[in-house]
């Protein structure tokens, strides 16, 4: 190149000091000839002709960009300078044993890949339909510039693009929708040179093939591959991959479900360009043409699977790193969850409440040593699709399975369990600060059945109203609360006697968490959805890395444990035994009981059952032939079911003895609601009923008192039997009128024959219920 006079010489085209731009001698004749025949067209193609002009000054400028002299022109700009577009990609998410549960979609449908995880045809179609001297020219091609402009000319509208892929994918990802400036067309030329001067023809067309708009939501070639036929983008096949190349020129146009005979007319434009660039032959483009379009719409970006699961690891993830990085997506996510577990669950719920017109249910599973989250299942029989998740967003009364805490509070404050206490059908708590407005509190057994004396072992087994509330007055209310929180139970929780029964509302996964807490020896691991999560380029952001915190002693788990395999083993949660598998466990109804639950655990897995109508508190009368619904009938049921399946392939462990369990009575309290008490002397506590008796509908017209020792526990029907009632012993009695009395006694091991202890007054006249608005005063059943 040199210079020439007042301007300079490139490659036959002259550009002088004002800028004016002088051409070839044939081509400036037909633009001279084409500006006489536009003064006699519409002045719509006076704005064609303008902007073709703008075209052709641009492409004098691009080649002046290749000389010497028009280094300053193209070479003033800086990708540095320009910070790259941020397209979102999506994540996914996969179930422990890799299958897929889903994406967490961004903005756009994008998945990168590899320029070998990419059909070679698409790379060629494009390549043949966008660009076809892509491998032979930089960043910007001036002779493809220069052949659209004078089509466009000779056609009077635009027919061709000028744009090379490399320029494409600059204003992709540098300049976004661009703006119809002789500058930014300028800038955009510049950039494709340094981008072209940084990368490799593969690296480009890779990068190109991951960002281009193919329609329908769908950015890249593995979005497009999934939308269009439901297969992986190295699946595509000659005719499948020719159709998605045509796409990013007009997608709305061409789109295959919308416009199916433009797209396949597109389609065959790309083969034969193919053709005519010898990326196939005749053979190859005689065969693809005659093909359909044959779409698969693909539905990996709007599946879901375990729904109530997903959308609890989403969140989980927005917690971890922030609600931005998520959109940004392009995570990979492995997750806790377990199929195999997950269809165990919907089996044994459906297999219990099969009928439209059944309640529904809700089951969480939690591996105790970890905090990873096994199984999460919601279910209701109707069909229905709630907006809320059953298991984690929907808190309903726990009943008397909340009763563990409690227990374990007062273990923690000393107590034995062979703490005696009286447990009367319903007794009035003189203590001020378990009543209401000045009312006192007047709880009442299941049923209103008389339980006697007996310990905290028979207490918790046979789930004995009026002992927890004596027990809970005793170790306070509020040293319960930080216990539970401690344990999992995440929702607030008010300081009233009533806790005991469970009358304040919590959903199942944090019941679960709970409970993992007594099978984990006391230790508490958060609940976790995520096993390991990797970055777009496959770096590990984080992993499940099991980091517990001390929430009991373990010397209190360790007891709570062993009290609550009694509950299994000859109290009300029978039905959920396992064999020869030591179970630990406990029953929960809701006062009217529109809430029923179980939730136990063995040393490798926690569960917790909830049955009940979402919405509304309606009893669960008539349910399955279960005339009330309680804990140890239809979700024991549930969680034996379950928890067979679970651990079907797991060995048998058994649970830590704890290290002394105290026999000697500590205290053994009564409260008398009235100024008369009794004394009397009586046989030792009474025994469990058998297993095949419900504990809930057993009569008995006076305390009951015998010597006999706990039966071993014996096979229990799918459904509870009422027994017939017991007769009561001879109890000899002396009357004296007297102030209420506390008294203790401490009966070694085994408890002696006889014992004095305080007997019971008639029962009282019901109590008043609490004010509007608070717990219940006698919330909270037996069972």
């Amino acid at each position: 190149m040199a210079a020439a006079g007042p301007g300079f010489v490139l490659s036959h085209f002259t550009i002088d000091e004002k800028g004016v731009v002088g051409l070839p001698g044939d081509i400036e004749a037909g633009l001279r000839a084409r500006e006489r025949a536009r003064r006699r067209r519409p002045k719509t193609h006076r704005t064609l002709l303008r902007v073709v002009i703008g075209l052709a000054a641009l492409v004098v400028l691009c080649v002046a960009g290749a000389g010497v002299g028009g280094t300053v022109l193209l070479s003033n700009c800086s990708l540095g300078k320009l910070r790259p577009i941020v397209l979102g990609q999506n994540s996914f998410l996969y179930a422990a044993d890799g299958t897929s549960l889903g994406s967490v979609p961004s903005a756009t449908n994008r998945q990168p890949l590899g320029l070998w995880a990419i059909s070679p045809w698409l790379a060629k179609g494009t390549v043949a339909i966008e660009d076809r001297r892509f491998f032979h020219h930089g960043g910007v091609d001036y002779h493809a510039i220069l052949r659209a402009a004078w089509h466009d000319l000779e056609a009077g509208h635009v027919v061709e693009g000028g744009s090379t892929i490399t320029q494409q994918l600059v204003r992709n990802l540098y300049i976004g929708k661009p703006k119809d400036t002789l500058g930014r067309k300028i800038e955009e030329a510049c950039l494709a040179n340094k981008l072209a001067g940084r990368l490799n023809k593969n690296q480009i067309l890779a990068a190109y093939l991951n960002e281009v708009f193919y329609g329908n939501h769908a950015y890249g070639a593995e979005a497009s591959a999934q939308t269009y036929f439901s297969r992986h983008a190295r699946e595509l096949t000659l005719p499948q991959a020719a159709l998605l190349a045509g796409l990013p020129q007009a997608p709305t146009v061409y789109d295959p479900f919308t416009q199916p005979q433009d797209a396949l007319a597109r389609r065959n434009e790309v083969l034969r360009a193919m053709l005519t660039t010898g990326a196939i032959n005749s053979a190859q483009y005689d065969w693809a043409v005659s093909t359909p379009l044959g779409l698969h719409p693909g539905t990996l970006y709007s599946d879901i699977r375990h729904t109530n699961f997903f959308g609890y690891a989403e969140q989980q993830l927005v917690n971890l790193y922030g609600e931005r990085r998520v959109e940004a997506g392009g995570l990979h996510v492995v997750t806790t969850i377990e199929p195999r577990l997950q269809a165990a669950a919907l089996k044994a719920i459906a297999s219990h409440l099969p009928h439209r017109q059944d309640p529904a249910s809700a089951l969480v599973a939690i591996d105790p040593r970890t905090g990873a989250i096994r199984a999460m299942q919601t279910y209701l029989p109707d069909g229905r699709t709630l907006k809320f998740n059953l298991a984690t967003q929907s808190t309903r009364q726990a009943g008397s399975s909340f009763k563990p805490f409690v227990l374990a509070t007062a273990l923690n404050r000393g107590m034995s369990l062979y703490t005696y206490i009286y447990g009367p059908p319903s007794i009035t708590i003189p203590d001020p600060k378990c009543g209401t407005n000045g009312v006192l509190w007047t709880p009442h057994n299941f049923a209103d059945e008389s339980a006697g004396t007996m310990n905290l072992i028979d207490a918790t087994a046979h789930s004995v109203n009026t002992i927890y509330a004596q027990l809970v007055d005793r170790v306070g209310p509020s040293n319960v609360i930080p216990v539970a929180h401690r344990m999992g139970i995440t929702t607030p929780l008010q300081s009233v006697c009533s806790i005991t029964l469970g009358t304040q509302p919590v959903n199942p996964l944090e019941m679960t968490d709970a409970y993992a807490t007594f099978a984990a020896r006391g230790i508490h691991y958060p609940p976790q959805a995520l096993q390991l999560v990797r970055g777009p380029r496959g770096v590990v952001l984080g992993r499940l890395e099991p980091h517990g915190e001390r929430a009991i002693p373990q010397r209190t788990a360790d007891l709570v444990t062993y009290v609550l395999q009694r509950v299994v083993q000859y109290g009300t949660g029978t039905a959920a035994a396992l064999g020869n598998r030591p179970v630990a466990g406990k029953t929960g109804t809701a006062e009217n009981f529109v809430d029923a639950w179980f939730c136990g655990y063995v040393p490798q897995l926690a569960t917790c059952v909830w049955v009940g109508y979402p919405g509304r508190e309606l009893p669960l009368d008539n349910v399955e032939g279960v005339s009330g619904v309680v804990g140890g009938t239809i979700p024991a049921e549930i969680w034996h079911d379950f928890m067979s399946a679970a651990l079907a392939h797991t060995p048998v462990e058994p649970f830590v003895q704890p290290s002394s369990i105290p026999t000697s009575s500590t205290y053994a309290v009564s409260y008398s609601p009235q100024t008369t008490a009794t004394t009397t002397t009586t046989a030792t506590p009474p025994p469990p009923p058998p297993a095949h008796v419900d504990a809930a509908k057993i009569v008995r017209t006076q305390p009951v008192t015998t010597t006999a020792a706990p039966q071993p526990p014996r096979p229990t029907p799918t459904r509870p039997v009422a027994a017939a009632p017991k007769p009561a012993p001879v109890v000899t009695t002396t009357t004296t009128t007297t102030t209420p009395t506390t008294t203790e006694a401490a009966p070694p091991p085994p408890p002696p024959a006889t014992t004095t202890v305080a007997a019971p007054p008639p029962p009282p006249p019901p109590g008043p219920t609490g004010p509007s608005g608070a717990p219940p005063p006698d919330a909270g059943n037996g069972n």
